[in-house]
C-alpha cells in the first residue's frame, strides 16, 4: 500500500499563501484537459443565458423577491413560493456551477507546463465578469426587473462569452505571436462584421426591453420605444450581418484563403439563417415563449460564430520544443564504438 505523504507545516503555509502555485507544483494537466476546462466555462456561460431566459419567459424574475437571500427570512426558495421561486432559485444556483467551471479553467491554465500567463489572465477575466454580473443580477431583482438593468445583465453575459471564446481558442493555439492568414482588407471587412453583430445584439436587448415578456406576472414598465419600429431595425441589422457574411465568404474564396476562415464563415452563415427563421417565426406567431428562448440561444451561437470567424484569420503555431543539449558524457557514450553496443 502506498503511503500518502503528510502535509508539512511549510506545505500548508504555501498552500494558504498561493494555492494556485501549490497545485501547479504538484499537478500537470494535459493540453486536452486545459482545452476541456476552457470549453466547459464557455458552455456554462451559454447555459446561464438560456436558463436566465427561462426565468424571464416563465414570469419567474421575482420568484425570489430579494437578493442575496431568496426572501428576507430564507436563503433558499420555500415550498410556498411555488414553481416561480424554484425556477429563479435554480438559476441562481447555476451561477455557482458557472463559477466552478471558471475556477476549474483557471486552475488548469495555471497548472499547465509551461505556464502560459495569457490563459491564466483570460480565466481571471472571466471570474471578475462573473462576480460583477452576479452583483448586477442582484440589482436587477432589487429594482424590480427594470428593463435597462436586464439588458445590461444580458450584455455582461455576452462579454463573458467573448472572453470564454478567446480563452478556448487560445488553449488550441501556441503562445507565439499571431500571424495573419489574410490581407488587411479582409480583416477590416471582418471588423465591420463584428461591429454590425454587436449592434445587432444591443438592439436585440431593446426589442426585449420593449416587448411583452417582462419577466414577472405583474406589470413591469417597459422601455418607452415603439416595439414594432425597433423590431424592424433589428431585422435590418440582421440582414446587414447576413450580407456581410455572404460577402466575406466570396472574398475569402477570391483571395484563396485557407480552409479555416472559409469553414468558420460557412458555419456563421448557416447559424444566421437558422436564427433568422426563428426570429421571423416568433414575430409572426406573437412571441411564443419557446421560440423566444431559442432565439436567445441563437444570439449566443451567432456571437460565438462571429468571434470564431475573426479568430480564424490568424494562427499561432506551437512553440517549438528545444531539446536540452547532451552532456559530454552522453555525447561520448553515443559516439564511442566501445560503448555504443548492447550492455
Amino acid at each position: 500500500m502506498v503511503r500518502v505523504p503528510k502535509l508539512t507545516r511549510a506545505d500548508a503555509s504555501a498552500a494558504l499563501h498561493n494555492p494556485l502555485a501549490f497545485i501547479a507544483e504538484r499537478w500537470t494537466p494535459t493540453t486536452r484537459t486545459v482545452q476541456r476546462a476552457a470549453l466547459a466555462a464557455l458552455v456554462m456561460a451559454v447555459i446561464i443565458v438560456v436558463t436566465g431566459g427561462a426565468v424571464r419567459l416563465t414570469g419567474s424574475g421575482l420568484g425570489c423577491p430579494t437578493w442575496p437571500k431568496c426572501t428576507d427570512d430564507s436563503l433558499t426558495a420555500t415550498r410556498e413560493m411555488g414553481l416561480h421561486g424554484a425556477i429563479e432559485f435554480g438559476n441562481r444556483m447555476l451561477a455557482y456551477v458557472l463559477s466552478a467551471a471558471v475556477g476549474w479553467a483557471i486552475i488548469a491554465a495555471r497548472a499547465q507546463k509551461p505556464w502560459r500567463r495569457d490563459l491564466t489572465r483570460l480565466g481571471w477575466a472571466q471570474f471578475w465578469v462573473v462576480m460583477s454580473n452576479a452583483v448586477l443580477g442582484g440589482i436587477v431583482v432589487l429594482v424590480g426587473l427594470n428593463p435597462y438593468t436586464v439588458a445590461a445583465h444580458f450584455l455582461a453575459t455576452t462579454a463573458l462569452i467573448t472572453v470564454a471564446v478567446l480563452m478556448w481558442q487560445r488553449t488550441r493555439e501556441g503562445s507565439t505571436p499571431a500571424r495573419p492568414l489574410v490581407g488587411k482588407a479582409v480583416r477590416q471587412l471582418v471588423w465591420s462584421l463584428i461591429a454590425a453583430s454587436a449592434l445587432l445584439i444591443m438592439v436585440g436587448t431593446v426589442v426585449t426591453g420593449a416587448g411583452p415578456h417582462a419577466g414577472d406576472s405583474s406589470d413591469v414598465p417597459r422601455m418607452p420605444v415603439d416595439w414594432e419600429n425597433v423590431t424592424k431595425l433589428h431585422a435590418v441589422l440582421a440582414w446587414i450581418v447576413v450580407t456581410l457574411t455572404f460577402a466575406l465568404w466570396f472574398v475569402l474564396k477570391a483571395v484563396d484563403a485557407p480552409r479555416g476562415p472559409l469553414n468558420r464563415t460557412r458555419d456563421l452563415f448557416l447559424i444566421l439563417l437558422a436564427q433568422g427563421v426563428i426570429g421571423y417565426a416568433q414575430y409572426w406567431t406573437d412571441l411564443p415563449e419557446i421560440l423566444v428562448g431559442l432565439h436567445m440561444l441563437g444570439s449566443c451561437l451567432v456571437w460565438i460564430a462571429v468571434l470564431r470567424v475573426a479568430l480564424s484569420l490568424r494562427e499561432r503555431p506551437e512553440t517549438p520544443q528545444v531539446e536540452a543539449p547532451a552532456t559530454p558524457a552522453q555525447a561520448y557514450d553515443a559516439t564511442s564504438p566501445s560503448m555504443a553496443g548492447p550492455r
